[in-house]
């Protein structure tokens, strides 16, 4: 379940970031505080933790992941998850990661990981003003998943309230609109942080 969610989050961040320019690059995003390049930073980062758990069984604690001196980190992005594309993962059923004192089933890791490259996704493009949704049949599996990832307890310091998606929401909607993104609001386009 989990390769075949992150290719396809994979997929859509991809198609999310080929409308940036570095004009884009301070433009605010649907998480609060941090604009596109802070974002694809952290997308990067994501991206080190994926590969970590997948190659080295472990998650290095504390580790500064950021790369805040990538020139381009949008090339970065493209690089590294087409990497992860061509190359795949080396993951079988069973195999686990240290991520601090637990283990966790890398496809779990796998599985957490499509939820935040397919929702970061969704933020960079409207970010810059796309209303590209996340794919109706990837947002439609994750809504099924995230409510075990994000709860009341996991939530504060990673994800703002959840938001009320309106009647009859797109599953794209619905799934951003629990991470707590207004999923009609397109007050981010345009403005700069």
């Amino acid at each position: 379940m989990g390769v075949s969610l992150l290719q396809r989050a994979i997929g859509h961040a991809l198609d999310c970031v080929d409308g940036i320019s570095r004009s884009s690059l301070l433009r605010a995003t649907p998480c609060a505080g941090w604009n596109v390049r802070t974002l694809l930073h952290h997308m990067n980062d994501a991206f080190d933790v994926l590969e970590e758990s997948a190659y080295a069984g472990f998650v290095a604690p504390g580790r500064a992941r950021t790369r805040q001196s990538d020139d381009d980190p949008v090339a970065s992005i493209r690089r590294r998850a087409m990497g992860i594309l061509h190359a795949g993962l080396p993951v079988t059923r069973g195999d686990t990661a240290a991520i601090g004192d637990r283990r966790i089933p890398v496809d779990g890791v796998m599985v957490a990981m499509a939820l935040e490259i397919a929702v970061h996704g969704w933020d960079i493009a409207r970010a810059c003003g796309d209303d590209r949704p996340i794919p109706a049949g990837l947002s439609a599996e994750l809504l099924l998943v995230v409510p075990l990832l994000v709860d009341d307890a996991t939530r504060p310091g990673l994800f703002a309230p959840r938001v009320t998606a309106p009647d009859g929401a797109s599953p794209s909607d619905r799934l951003v609109a629990y991470l707590g993104r207004d999923p009609t609001a397109s007050r981010w386009a345009g403005t700069d942080l």
